[in-house]
């Protein structure tokens, strides 16, 4: 099984469309410095929900929540999904 953080990445490589592979970005890189526009934004949202079966609540629909994958692991996480390795 696919660690948090590497189902994260997959998600940002197959909808975010962004300059680079997800998996060269550090987990704190700025995601919207690497190519995040805010519709990207949507696409990662409903990526990220369907990858782990959850629906982030409207309280955690901001920018800051997507600005990197270590924000997007934190999120996911709050919603209860346990940390694999």
């Amino acid at each position: 099984m696919p660690s948090t953080t590497d189902t994260i990445r997959e998600v940002l490589n197959d909808v975010a469309r962004l300059t680079a592979d997800a998996t060269t970005f550090g987990e704190n890189d700025d995601l919207y410095q690497r190519g995040l526009t805010s519709h990207a934004t949507v696409n990662v949202l409903m990526g990220i929900e369907d990858a782990f079966d959850i629906e982030l609540p409207d309280t955690l629909l901001r920018r800051d929540t997507f600005s990197s994958i270590a924000a997007l692991r934190d999120a996911v996480l709050s919603c209860g999904v346990e940390e694999t390795a």
